[in-house]
């Protein structure tokens, strides 16, 4: 089985974060950066499948030299090898064309992605990756087994689970209980430097969207304390300033 597993590099999520004066960039400095937690779900069960079945498993990142340690550690997790892709990842649709460009003679029985980037939250990548493959795709799975070609997958659904078949290749995005994910033993961490990772040029991707600004959420309002047989207090403020009812 030759499956291709699409990596994130994301700010660790006890991480700062700010922005320029002009709310236009993010400051990376000082920043940890992990793989994308969903990006590592999919990763350990990639590797799980390909243990039972045999076969490799290469990830694929799309960023510049800064994400080398990120790659690194999914390839000392146990991917047998990687890609980088040399851009900078500025939206959903250019990292998307970028993995489907590199992906499309490569003949993968299965690409998984996580259901999406923690720092980003846009659930695009998978499905867009699809569409431009031309293969099925399933999105936020949290089982999936792969028995003779057919690939058995269940998702939750509002009031219960739903269960689906699909033959392969096709592309998964991956949710908590896909998988557990693994840490790198000293001999993964050892491996991982011999390890073969291509750096390979990006295709050109027209800008098809631009983020005007960033800022943070507002701070959290303090907390009024109410005595408990005060409830005229509390019904105004309910009314005035809480506006529930």
């Amino acid at each position: 089985m030759k499956i291709l597993v699409c990596i994130s590099n994301v700010p660790d999520t006890t991480t700062k974060i700010n922005f320029t004066e002009d709310q236009k960039s993010f400051v990376t400095a000082g920043v940890q950066y992990i793989i994308n937690p969903y990006d590592e779900i999919a990763l350990t069960k990639a590797l799980e499948l390909t243990e039972k079945q045999g076969g490799t498993v290469t990830v694929i990142n799309v960023g510049d030299v800064t994400t080398e340690p990120t790659i690194r550690k999914a390839l000392a997790i146990g991917a047998t090898d990687a890609i980088r892709v040399n851009g900078t990842p500025r939206d959903a649709y250019y990292v998307a064309k970028q993995v489907a460009h590199v992906a499309k003679d490569q003949n993968y029985d299965l690409i998984l992605t996580g259901r999406e980037s923690i720092d980003y939250n846009g659930s695009q990548v998978a499905a867009m990756v699809a569409e431009m493959l031309d293969l099925p795709s399933v999105s936020i799975v949290k089982s999936l087994t792969i028995e003779n070609g057919i690939a058995t997958l269940e998702r939750e659904i509002e009031g219960g689970k739903e269960i689906l078949n699909c033959p392969t290749p096709l592309i998964v995005s991956a949710t908590e209980g896909m998988a557990e994910p693994r840490i790198p033993n000293m001999r993964g961490i050892m491996s991982a430097r011999t390890k073969p990772l291509v750096v390979v040029e990006p295709l050109p991707v027209p800008q098809l969207q631009e983020y005007v600004k960033y800022d943070k959420p507002a701070a959290r309002s303090h907390v009024k304390l109410v005595p408990s047989d005060d409830v005229k207090k509390l019904v105004d403020l309910l009314h005035t300033e809480a506006k529930s009812f």
